[in-house]
C-alpha cells in the first residue's frame, strides 16, 4: 500500500543498512529511487554502486517479507547477497564471488573474521544451531546476527545482509522487528563487539531500535504484541 507501513519500511530500512555501510544517498534520494525510480535533483556527484544497491535493497526487503517464515539455509543466505550485490562493480570483479562465500581474508572494524577456508564449516554450524531453537526469543535472533558478523561470509555486504536476516527472523517469530538507524549505529557497533561480555548493550539498542518502529506501528494503527 503506497503511503503505509511497507512503503515507509523500505525507505528507512534501506537508507539507514546502506548509510551505516557508507552510502552518500540521502534519505530524500532514497524515498525518491523507491517512489519514482529517479535520483531527484542533487548538487553532488552519486556514485553509481550506491544507486544500484539502493535498488537491489528494496528488492531484498521484498524477498524477506515473501519468504519471511522460511528456514534459514546456506542458499538462503547466499541468494539474498546475491540480490543485493547484482550489477554492482564488484560483481565484475574476478576476486568477488557475488552469491557466494569470500575467496579473500577480510575484517570488520579491526577485528579478524573467518578465513575463506573455514566459512562454510561455520556457517553451516550457526545455522543449525539456530534452526534448532523451537521458540526463538530476541536475544536468540541477536547471537544469531553477532555470530553471523564475526564469520562474516561475504567480501562485502555482510552487515547489509546481516542486518535484513534479523529483520525476517523477528518477523517470522512474531517479534516486533527493528531498524538500526545511522543515529544509533555507534551503539550498534559497540554491542556487536561486547556481546558474550556484556550483552546489555547490543539488546538495549536494538530495543531502542524497536521502540522507534513501534511508533510507527502506532502511527499507521497497526495492532502488535
Amino acid at each position: 500500500m503506497k503511503g503505509g507501513i511497507y512503503h515507509r519500511t523500505q525507505i528507512d530500512l534501506t537508507y539507514n543498512s546502506n548509510h551505516i555501510e557508507g552510502s552518500r544517498l540521502t534519505h530524500e534520494q532514497t524515498r525518491f529511487i523507491f517512489e519514482t525510480n529517479t535520483l531527484g535533483v542533487g548538487e553532488e556527484a552519486v556514485n553509481v554502486d550506491d544507486i544500484l544497491e539502493t535498488a537491489n535493497h528494496f528488492r531484498c526487503i521484498d524477498h524477506i517479507i515473501d519468504t519471511a517464515t522460511q528456514p534459514l539455509t546456506e542458499p538462503y543466505v547466499k541468494h539474498l547477497h546475491s540480490l543485493l550485490k547484482s550489477g554492482t562493480s564488484d560483481s565484475r570483479r574476478s576476486w568477488f564471488a557475488v552469491g557466494e562465500y569470500k575467496r579473500l581474508p577480510n575484517e570488520v572494524g579491526g577485528n579478524e573474521t573467518c578465513i575463506p577456508e573455514e566459512v562454510h564449516k561455520e556457517m553451516k554450524a550457526l545455522l543449525a544451531d539456530y534452526r534448532a531453537i523451537r521458540c526463538k526469543e530476541l536475544d536468540d535472533i541477536l547471537d544469531f546476527h553477532v555470530r553471523f558478523e564475526r564469520i562474516h561470509p561475504f567480501q562485502d555486504g555482510n552487515g547489509r545482509v546481516g542486518r535484513l536476516l534479523m529483520f525476517k527472523e523477528c518477523l517470522a517469530a512474531g517479534i516486533v522487528p527493528f531498524i538500526i538507524t545511522d543515529r544509533l549505529k555507534m551503539f550498534y557497533y559497540r554491542g556487536l563487539q561486547e556481546w558474550g561480555h556484556a550483552n546489555g548493550f547490543l539488546r538495549d539498542t536494538c530495543l531502542t531500535a524497536q521502540d522507534e518502529y513501534k511508533a510507527v506501528l502506532d502511527y499507521f494503527r497497526i495492532a502488535y504484541l
